[in-house]
């Protein structure tokens, strides 16, 4: 027996990757899931909604079954980092690893359909956590590339996630990846999850945790006016030189330069926003 499943993350490269998989493999009965931490950006839930219109099936959700809270006070209050990633450990992988178990332990070969493009070679796949887990890496097979991604999801009458308009990935609201223009987009589009985590991070620092969620600053010392007119000069500057150096694009003369400042440079969790 065999299952073939799909983890869709909210972002565009997984996206594609069903997209691709729904025109080159329509004989494949492909289970679509999303990890759902309870703390994602209200547009990835908005972008689920478009691609399931697309595939014609539900994408499934699984949810951890304790919540961030819960494993905050187990990691002592210590927040997650790009040294402690306990955020996709306990509530991306471990539900997903709940999910396959009965069936892996019970000799099915589950195939897993990973989003890395074939411009990635910097990138691996996930670590199979089992004999019985065979991980596939169809982009990076079939030579799609980030414009080959960008293609799929505009042929598909789908798009880009309405929050690469602000910043670079999906995930949580307080993904500590975000760069520090990123943070004060947050502010701006949804103060409501800025607060959030600018809670967390104080109660995390009274009990001892060494990490903030942006480097070597608070939320607070970040959000201060003088402060943020600083990031916004650093991003401007940063703009300009990548406009100043870039080969113009035949294919996307209109393309937004901001979406290079934002784009993925490798960091980052592949089950959280690829």
């Amino acid at each position: 027996m065999e299952r073939h499943v799909l983890g869709i993350s909210g972002g565009r490269d997984s996206a594609a990757l069903a997209v691709h998989m729904r025109r080159t493999r329509p004989d494949l009965r492909i289970e679509y899931f999303f990890t759902d931490t309870g703390k994602e950006l209200p547009e990835v839930y908005d972008f689920l909604g478009k691609l399931e219109g697309f595939l014609g099936v539900p994408i499934q959700r699984l949810n951890p079954d304790r919540d961030f809270d819960f494993w905050l006070r187990e990691y002592k209050s210590f927040l997650p980092s790009p040294r402690t990633r306990w955020c996709t450990k306990q509530l991306k992988l471990r539900p997903f690893e709940r999910w396959l178990r009965p069936d892996l332990d019970a000799g099915v070969t589950v195939y897993s359909y990973v989003a890395i493009r074939a411009d990635e070679n910097h990138r691996e796949g996930l670590t199979a956590t089992h004999p019985n887990l065979k991980v596939v890496l169809p982009l990076r097979e079939d030579g799609v590339d980030k414009s080959g991604v960008l293609e799929l999801l505009d042929g598909a009458g789908i798009g880009l996630p309405d929050y690469y308009r602000w910043r670079s990935r999906s995930g949580c609201t307080f993904c500590f990846f975000q760069q520090k223009i990123e943070w004060i987009n947050l502010l701006r589009e949804h103060p409501d999850a800025f607060e959030e985590a600018k809670k967390y991070e104080k109660n995390a620092l009274e009990h001892g945790s060494p990490f903030t969620w942006s480097d070597r600053e608070s939320l607070e010392e970040l959000a201060q006016p003088e402060r943020i007119a600083q990031i916004e000069r650093d991003y401007k500057i940063r703009q300009d030189r990548i406009k100043a150096r870039r080969r113009p694009n035949p294919l996307r003369p209109d393309e937004d330069v901001s979406s290079m400042v934002f784009d993925d440079d490798g960091a980052g969790c592949l089950v959280c926003h690829k």
